[in-house]
C-alpha cells in the first residue's frame, strides 16, 4: 500500500469509530463567547441563575479571554471584538466577578481603549436594555405590527433571511413591552460609563449623510420609539397575539427555533415576558435543549452551541466514503447512515412556501429538528450521495420517491438570477438592510456561487448537462460572479478557496469544458496560492482585507477544497500542485487518522449586511468593521478538518490512477 492508501484507510477508520450508534456523524461548531455570555444574561432575565451549568459556562468564558483582556470573533483574529467583550464583561458581572478582579480590569481597559459603549451593535444594546443598563428608547424599535405586513410588502418578515425573521419576531415582542430585569447594584456596569451615564451619548452613530435611506430609517425609528410610549396603540395587542402564535407554531421538536441559538434564547425570554411560566411545556422544552445537543463539554468549560451541523456532517462523511471508493453494500457504517438520513427527509410545510405555494415540500435541513427551514446546500449534497448509489439499490422505492421530490424542490428554489441561496428564493431585497436593526450579520439570503456549485454538481450526477435551461442559467450566474483574478467569493466557507473549490467540481459534473479560459484561470489562482508546505489556507480576515485573499496558515479543510478544485480542473499543469497537496495532508495527519485544525474555516456572516460579495474598496468605511469582523460571525466546523481532506485524498487518488 502507498502512503496515500494508508492515509485514506486511517481516516476511514476514524470515521467509523466516531459514528454515533444511530448512524449519524456530528462535529460541534466553535463560534465566539457571545453564545455563553447571552445564555448567562438570559438566565438572569428568567430568574434561573442557580442552573447547575452556570459555573462551567463561566469557566468557558474565562478560558477564551485573550491576553489583552478582550474576546474575539474567530481564532487568532488580529484584534478582539467590542461587542463580544462587552457581553462577556456583563455576563461575568452577573456571575459575581467584581470590577477590580484581574479579568474584569483587563476587559474594561480594553473596552474603554477601543471606543467604549458608543461602538456596540444593536444586539448588544438589546441585551443591556433588558438588564437595565441601556435606555430602551435608544435601541432600534421593532414593532410587532410588522407581523401584519403582507408578502408583497417591502418589510414583510419573509423578505428577511430565515435566521433574521426567526429572531425578529421574539425581539418585536420584547421591544413592544420593553421589559427590564435590573442587575443588582454590585453587578451593574456603571464603570463602563467612566464620565457617568448622564453625560453619555446613547444616540446611534451616524454612518451616512443626512439625506439618505439611513437618515430616513433613523427618523422612522425615532417615531417608533415615541409611539412605543404613546398610551393609544390600536392593534398592538392583536399584533402581539399574532407574534405569539407565530412563535408557538415555529418551535422545533428539539425545543429550538430556526435551528440556531439567537431565536431560541430570544423566544424563551419573549414567551416568559408574555406570561408563560417556566414550567410551561414550551419553555421547558427550550430550556432542556441546553442540557442536550445545544451545549457541549470541553476541557475548558461548557459551551453553548450556536447551531448543529448533523445532517451536513453526515452527508459529507457519506460523500467522503464514496470518494474513497467504499462500496455502500459492503459498509455497515454507510448503510446505518443512509437509513438515518432518509428518516430525516423533510416533507412538512416551511416558510419558503410563502412565495412558492404550489411547490411540494421535499428536502433536508441542516440541523436535526429544523423542519421549517430545509437547506438547499444540504439537499444538494444529499442528492449527490443518492445519485451515486441509486444503482446499488434498484428496489428502494422510498429513496427514489424522495429523490424525485428533492429534485423538484431544488429546481423550484432557483433564484431569478440563476443561482441558489441557502434557504429561500430571491431573498435579496436590499431595502430591508437599511433599517437600524440590521447592523450585525446578514439580513438577507441571496444566491451564492458555492451553493450554486453544489446544486449543479448534484444535477450533473443525476444526468443533467450544461445544456439544461436551469444549469445554463446557473453557469451564466457563476461566470458573472467570477473575480478578476479568477477566483470566486465563498459565502458559506472561508473564503475564495471555498468558493472556487465548490464551483469547479460543479462545472465538471455538468460537462463544462474544463479547458475553458475562465476555468483554467480559476485553477491557476488556486495553484498560485499554494503555501510552501504544500497546503492551502485563508484567513477569515479576507472578508475585509483583500491582502488575505487565498492567504493564511495551511489547514486540512482548505487544502481539501483546493485539491478538489485542481482535480476537477485536470491537466498536467497542476499535477505537481496536487502531489504536494497530498503530501501535506499525509504528513499532517494524526496517528489516529484525523487532522488538527483550530482555525475557523466556516462562515456564518461576513458582516456585510446583505450576505453577498462586496467591493471592499467602496464599502469598507460604511461597514465600520475591520478584519476582526465585529459585524460577522465565523465558525469552526470540527468535522471539516476530517471529511474534506478525506474527500480530496480519495478524488486525488482516483485522478492519479486514471491520468
Amino acid at each position: 500500500m502507498t502512503k496515500l492508501d494508508i492515509a485514506i484507510d486511517k481516516a476511514l477508520d476514524w470515521s467509523k469509530k466516531n459514528q454515533a450508534p444511530e448512524g449519524f456523524w456530528i462535529g460541534h461548531i466553535d463560534t465566539n463567547c457571545c453564545m455563553e455570555a447571552e445564555w448567562i444574561m438570559a438566565m438572569h432575565f428568567l430568574g434561573l441563575c442557580d442552573d447547575p451549568k452556570f459555573p462551567r459556562i463561566v469557566q468557558a468564558i474565562l478560558s477564551e479571554q485573550r491576553p489583552d483582556g478582550s474576546w474575539e470573533v474567530y481564532y487568532q483574529a488580529p484584534t478582539g471584538d467590542i461587542n463580544t467583550t462587552v457581553e462577556c464583561y456583563t455576563a461575568l458581572k452577573i456571575a459575581g466577578y467584581p470590577a477590580d478582579s484581574e479579568p474584569m480590569t483587563k476587559a474594561r481597559e480594553w473596552i474603554l481603549a477601543h471606543g467604549g459603549l458608543r461602538h456596540i451593535r444593536v444586539f448588544t444594546k438589546y441585551w443591556l436594555a433588558l438588564l437595565g443598563q441601556w435606555p430602551w428608547e435608544y435601541t432600534p424599535n421593532l414593532p410587532p405590527e410588522i407581523i401584519f405586513l403582507p408578502p408583497w410588502a417591502p418589510f414583510n418578515i419573509y423578505r428577511f433571511s430565515s435566521w433574521a425573521r426567526a429572531t425578529i419576531v421574539p425581539i418585536a415582542l420584547l421591544c413592544s413591552r420593553r421589559p427590564v430585569r435590573p442587575l443588582p447594584t454590585d453587578k451593574n456596569i456603571d464603570e463602563l460609563f467612566p464620565d457617568g451615564r448622564d453625560k453619555f451619548d446613547f444616540r446611534p452613530l451616524r454612518k451616512d449623510r443626512l439625506f439618505s435611506w439611513e437618515g430616513f430609517f433613523l427618523a422612522a425609528d425615532r417615531f417608533l420609539n415615541w409611539y412605543a410610549k404613546w398610551p393609544f396603540q390600536p392593534f398592538r395587542e392583536t399584533a402581539r397575539k399574532y407574534c405569539l402564535d407565530w412563535l408557538i407554531k415555529h418551535q422545533d421538536e428539539d425545543g429550538g427555533w430556526g435551528g440556531i441559538q439567537p431565536p431560541l434564547i430570544y423566544s424563551l425570554m419573549a414567551l416568559y415576558n408574555e406570561g408563560y411560566l417556566l414550567c410551561h411545556p414550551m419553555l421547558q422544552k427550550g430550556l432542556k435543549a441546553f442540557d442536550r445537543h445545544w451545549s457541549r463539554e470541553k476541557e475548558t468549560g461548557l459551551y453553548i452551541n450556536a447551531s448543529e451541523s448533523i445532517i451536513w456532517d453526515t452527508f459529507l462523511t457519506m460523500l467522503a466514503f464514496l470518494d474513497c471508493e467504499v462500496d455502500p453494500l459492503e459498509s455497515t457504517s454507510f448503510q446505518k447512515a443512509l437509513e438515518w438520513i432518509l428518516g430525516k427527509f423533510v416533507e412538512a410545510p416551511g416558510d419558503w412556501q410563502v412565495y412558492l405555494k404550489e411547490v411540494q415540500p421535499g428536502a433536508w435541513s441542516f440541523e436535526r429538528a429544523n423542519t421549517w427551514y430545509p437547506d438547499i446546500d444540504d439537499t444538494a449534497v444529499g442528492l449527490i450521495v443518492i445519485a451515486r448509489i441509486l444503482h446499488k439499490f434498484p428496489h428502494h422505492s422510498d429513496m427514489k420517491r424522495k429523490l424525485r421530490l428533492a429534485i423538484d424542490w431544488l429546481l423550484a428554489m432557483q433564484s431569478s438570477n440563476g443561482g441558489w441561496a441557502a434557504f429561500d428564493k430571491d431573498n435579496n431585497s436590499l431595502m430591508v438592510t437599511k433599517i437600524p436593526f440590521c447592523d450585525f450579520g446578514e439580513a438577507l439570503d441571496p444566491p451564492s456561487v458555492d451553493v450554486t456549485g453544489h446544486v449543479i454538481e448534484a444535477l450533473g450526477f443525476l444526468g443533467k448537462t450544461k445544456d439544461e435551461p436551469a444549469i445554463k442559467k446557473a453557469i451564466e450566474y457563476i461566470k458573472s460572479e467570477q473575480e478578476p483574478d479568477g477566483s470566486w467569493f465563498g459565502r458559506w466557507g472561508v473564503n475564495y478557496i471555498y468558493g472556487t473549490g465548490a464551483v469547479l467540481p460543479g462545472l465538471k459534473a455538468v460537462g463544462e469544458d474544463m479547458d475553458a479560459d475562465y476555468v483554467q484561470k480559476a485553477a491557476r489562482w488556486i495553484a498560485e496560492h499554494q503555501n510552501s508546505d504544500g497546503g492551502w489556507g485563508e484567513s477569515c480576515a479576507s472578508y475585509m482585507d483583500n491582502s488575505f485573499r487565498g492567504r493564511g496558515i495551511s489547514t486540512a479543510s482548505q487544502t481539501g477544497w483546493a485539491l478538489m478544485a485542481l482535480v476537477a480542473a485536470g491537466g498536467k499543469a497542476f499535477e505537481k500542485n496536487i502531489v504536494r497537496g497530498i503530501e501535506f495532508l499525509v504528513q499532517t495527519q494524526r496517528d489516529d487518522g484525523t487532522w488538527d485544525e483550530p482555525w475557523y474555516t466556516g462562515t456564518g456572516f461576513p458582516g456585510y449586511g446583505w450576505g453577498d460579495r462586496a467591493d471592499l474598496e467602496k464599502v469598507a468605511d460604511k461597514l465600520h468593521q475591520g478584519p476582526e469582523l465585529s459585524r460577522g460571525f465565523m465558525l469552526n466546523y470540527n468535522l471539516y478538518r476530517h471529511y474534506f481532506p478525506l474527500m480530496a485524498l480519495g478524488r486525488a487518488r482516483r485522478y492519479l490512477k486514471n491520468r
